[in-house]
């Protein structure tokens, strides 16, 4: 069979209109990409991280409609007219989000792969409002891996903010620059 005269076949693509981080967007995908690959390779909002790519990591957290997703594994199309909100939205200007100061005097953070994702499910868990100890933050954000293990520096950052009482062990606060043991 020859196939050097036969057409050539165009990829469908869907009309896509939803908002990111405030900002208005229409756009034709294909039915394939992820939420995750529209956010990175063709809004360039690259805060939002690719790490296992199997929603197993929570490196690609982020908000849609206040709640927290894996953006690796929802498909872009599924968002039509929805609210998404990525780390870059986090912030009112030049004014950090409570979460990222806290994250910040914490020093929740090491290489800072997973902070973005770890903020965004942050939110998403003060949204849900079903955290009421620092267990419960630790729990309920298991889905967000860190490989640095700043995870004691996370949930004194996050129950800061929640206003949760210190834990029992608060006179073994984390010590900037050190390795808890």
């Amino acid at each position: 069979m020859d196939t050097s005269e036969s057409p050539a076949r165009t990829v469908p693509r869907h009309a896509l209109s939803l908002s990111v981080n405030g900002q208005p967007h229409t756009l034709e995908v294909e039915t394939w990409v992820t939420l995750l690959d529209l956010l990175r390779d063709r809004l360039a909002l690259t805060g939002t991280k690719k790490g296992c790519d199997h929603g197993q990591c929570g490196a690609c957290t982020v908000l849609v409609d206040g709640r927290r997703i894996n953006a690796c594994l929802t498909l872009a199309v599924m968002q039509q007219g929805r609210e998404v909100t990525t780390v870059e939205g986090l912030a009112d200007g030049d004014a950090l989000h409570p979460l990222q100061q806290a994250f910040i005097a914490h020093d929740a953070f090491q290489c800072g792969y997973c902070t973005p994702g770890q903020l965004c499910s942050a939110v998403g868990l003060i949204n849900e409002g079903h955290a009421r100890t620092a267990d419960e933050v630790r729990e309920l954000m298991s889905g967000n891996v860190c490989r640095c293990g700043a995870y004691p520096q996370i949930v004194q950052a996050v129950g800061e903010v929640m206003g949760l009482a210190a834990p029992a062990d608060a006179q073994r606060r984390i010590v900037i620059g050190t390795v808890p043991a």
